[in-house]
């Protein structure tokens, strides 16, 4: 959001438009009291695009709504529709009935929404991924839909009418997409701490400003807290110098079930839409005039090898990191225009923010920002903004995970501890940040997205982001429309129609589930806010529980409200196809704790096996691809050559079981460890300590640390320890510096939780005991 000034540069930048701000502001509020007439800024200014014009009065255009019982196509049907024949898989078309008006290459949120934006315009469009919906950077995002706060303050510092532009168009799509999709979307209060008191109008202003720009799109608006009322509402926070805060408001949402719900809406628009389905090469036809045209592509099928060909009158990259493969297919000589970053967040546990309020920190260590976000029963930190290779599926760093890390501690409470081993879920996603080729200066980056169109009629979207998903794809397909020459049946739709699950979705239709299938309260909350009105379906797919209340749903994983029906429907209805696609995909566990979801792998699989008729060496292939995957979600390689294990508390093969009992400590820091050490641990560590405390005052010096480790024979982590001292507030780079026993059990208790926590056999002789769940928060 906003970066931390001088005072200086705030009383400099920030006198003139405080003064303009506030009059401009109380001059609105006075002209619409005696008035009653609405001003907002969106109204000072002409409507020089569709985009700021009102939405329509309808809020889904005649003809735009899936019927109540609709089910999408399978997927058998949807590929024999690429292939040129009936659903039914019968050769029935004609061979204009076998092109598509345009052919959409990636599934992420803006190939999605270029999809759908086709269809309900009338034209004939098929989209493929080769991997899974969201697979990419989609799933991977801050679940923030944003009005673009953080480009304000440079729009206004540095008098920038392109990012005045980005920040309402930006705001326009947020009130959009909350529109579209209630049941995935909300607002979100987000808390700006002031540690500073010059600085706090100098944030009210900017806010104030925000809501303004908003005008008609606005949701709720901010407003300030003083020092206890804002320690009532974050009660995690630093109280130590807190001024104050302001709070503004944002949206949230589910990205990948958006992306999904995205997919699924086109295909109930007439759309064909595959997964793991991969163009291998373009094909290319000369025109009337004698110049080369892209008129389709080689597809090929990854679930079954088959491979084939479909033809197009255009064809849309939509591929996100991935644009400059498929322009290479176009033109081998083309320049990059990908320059990926890669952004890591973690997850930890909900006890570290309050339910319903997030926070932002607007000044780190090297001047970006932090968030800190309630989401989906976990808390969402980060982000970080690296060079990268485009991969795949990308790994977090150490070094990324330990950043975050110590960056939250700076703006939390002393008394609230984050570990290394509270990290439940770990994720990098590239950034397709982007450069314009035809442009003078390649090397600049374009402030938003970009649409381009090759020589031979490619159009590729790249950059962007999720918020503005909407706009991007109706300006491609405007694009396409016009330089192919299209005939769509109806101007743009997407602004008013729904996502599948919206029409008859309520605030309160958790409750229905309840009373009608027996659902436990928090799975009933969880399908209705995931789903929406077709939670009626994934309850209908429910097993029964063997008891009288719940009366329906198994539980994936005891911890978390997912259930078996969710497998089934993701597979009859969502088109997921492999483990990785239900895990992480459609149910969030990946995301929301590597752990949880290895341990469901089980279930997940064998309720899939029965689904797709899978043998036991798919169901081997499965586990092992799922494993890989998590190893990009912050559990080590070594879960590859572990057993298979169950729900948490029954890691019987790498971790020993033994318990320890209630103990009279003397030592506070024992007793504060007795669930993490032994008796005979916790003897051990004194002992040596003594041995190392030549002053006997209950002291070491920070040089002892790693003899009296090697003494009691630690397995020391790869990564070193300095982080640990670090978060044990252990001045690490002063040898001669003191430390006292507890700070050693405190960086013995956390090498122990890591070490549980990720699974790792240790080397050592220290045994390492079994960590409940609700003292090490189950980390990776």
């Amino acid at each position: 959001m906003w970066r931390q000034h001088t005072a200086r540069q705030v009383v400099r930048y920030g006198a003139a438009s405080a003064v303009a701000a506030a009059a401009t502001y109380y001059g609105i509020q006075y002209y619409q009291q005696r008035t009653g007439k609405r001003v907002t800024l969106t109204s000072m200014y002409p409507k020089s695009s569709v985009i700021y014009a009102d939405p329509l009065e309808t809020p889904t255009p005649p003809g735009m709504r899936p019927h109540a019982f609709w089910t999408p196509p399978k997927r058998q049907e949807m590929i024999n529709d690429l292939k040129g024949l009936a659903r039914d898989g019968s050769d029935t078309k004609s061979e204009g009935e076998r092109e598509f008006d345009l052919l959409v290459i990636g599934g992420g949120a803006t190939g999605a929404g270029c999809t759908l934006d086709a269809a309900t315009r009338g034209l004939r469009v098929a989209m493929v991924e080769r991997d899974d919906f969201a697979s990419g950077t989609s799933s991977k995002s801050t679940k923030l839909v944003h009005g673009g706060v953080r480009y304000l303050q440079k729009a206004i510092m540095g008098l920038d009418y392109g990012q005045w532009k980005m920040v309402r168009e930006a705001l326009h799509e947020r009130k959009t997409f909350l529109n579209i999709a209630p049941y995935l979307s909300n607002e979100l209060p987000i808390l700006l701490p002031v540690y500073t008191w010059w600085q706090l109008p100098y944030f009210w202003i900017g806010c104030k400003m925000y809501d303004l720009l908003a005008g008609k799109q606005g949701i709720t608006g901010s407003y300030a807290l003083g020092r206890n009322k804002t320690l009532e509402n974050f009660p995690m926070l630093r109280a130590d110098g807190l001024v104050g805060s302001l709070v503004y408001f944002d949206g949230q949402h589910n990205d990948a079930r958006m992306n999904a719900a995205l997919a699924v809406t086109a295909a109930a628009h007439g759309a064909v839409v595959a997964n793991h389905v991969e163009v291998t090469r373009l094909i290319k036809e000369r025109d009337a005039e004698g110049k080369e045209r892209v008129r389709g592509a080689w597809l090929r099928d990854n679930e079954t090898g088959d491979e084939w060909t479909v033809r197009a009158r255009g064809v849309i990259n939509a591929t996100g990191p991935f644009s400059d493969a498929i322009l290479k297919m176009d033109e081998p000589t083309m320049p990059d225009i990908v320059a990926p970053s890669s952004g890591v967040h973690l997850v930890l546990p909900s006890y570290f923010s309050p339910k319903n309020m997030g926070m932002l920190d607007p000044a780190t260590t090297d001047g970006r920002v932090v968030f800190f976000l309630p989401w989906e029963g976990g808390v969402v930190a980060g982000t970080t903004d690296t060079l990268c290779d485009v991969k795949a599926d990308p790994k977090p760093s150490e070094k990324e995970i330990e950043w975050i890390l110590a960056e939250i501690r700076r703006f939390l409470s002393p008394d609230v501890k984050i570990r290394r081993g509270d990290v439940l879920s770990a994720w990098s996603g590239i950034r397709p940040l982007v450069r314009d080729p035809r442009a003078k200066n390649t090397k600049d980056l374009v402030r938003n997205h970009m649409i381009h169109e090759s020589d031979s009629g490619l159009i590729t979207i790249a950059g962007g982001k999720w918020t503005t998903y909407r706009e991007m794809a109706k300006e491609t397909i405007d694009r396409a429309i016009d330089s192919l020459e299209l005939q769509p049946l109806r101007s743009c739709q997407t602004e008013s129609v729904r996502l599948i699950g919206s029409h008859a979705w309520s605030d309160t239709m958790f409750i229905k589930l309840v009373q009608n299938f027996g659902v436990d309260l928090d799975v009933a909350k969880h399908l209705a806010h995931n789903y929406g009105d077709r939670a009626w379906a994934v309850c209908a797919l429910a097993d029964h529980s063997g008891t009288q209340y719940p009366a329906l749903g198994q539980r994936i994983h005891p911890l978390y409200p997912f259930v078996d029906a969710e497998v089934r429907y993701a597979v009859q209805y969502e088109y997921a196809l492999s483990a990785v696609d239900v895990i992480a995909r459609r149910m969030r566990l990946a995301f929301l704790d590597a752990q949880a979801a290895r341990e469901s792998l089980p279930k997940v699989i064998d309720i899939m096996a029965a689904e797709l008729q899978w043998d036991e060496k798919r169901k081997k292939e499965e586990n092992h691809k799922a494993l890989l995957f998590l190893t990009t979600m912050g559990l080590p390689d070594s879960i590859l050559d572990e057993p298979t294990v169950s729900a948490r508390g029954s890691r019987q093969g790498y971790v020993n079981m033994q318990t320890t009992g209630d103990l009279n400590f003397l030592d506070p820091a024992s007793y504060y460890r007795r669930g993490v050490f032994s008796a005979e641990e916790i003897g051990a560590i004194l002992a040596a300590f003594s041995e190392f405390d030549v002053h006997g005052d209950g002291h070491i010096e920070v040089k002892d640390i790693q003899p009296l480790f090697s003494a009691i024979n630690v397995p020391l982590p790869s990564e070193g320890i300095e982080g640990y001292l670090k978060a044990a507030n252990i001045a690490h780079g002063d040898p001669g510096s003191s430390v006292e026993v507890e700070q050693i059990f405190d960086v013995l208790g956390d090498i122990k939780e890591n070490v549980n926590a990720r699974g790792r056999k240790p080397k050592g002789e220290l045994k390492l005991n079994q960590i409940p769940t609700h003292r090490s928060g189950g980390g990776v």
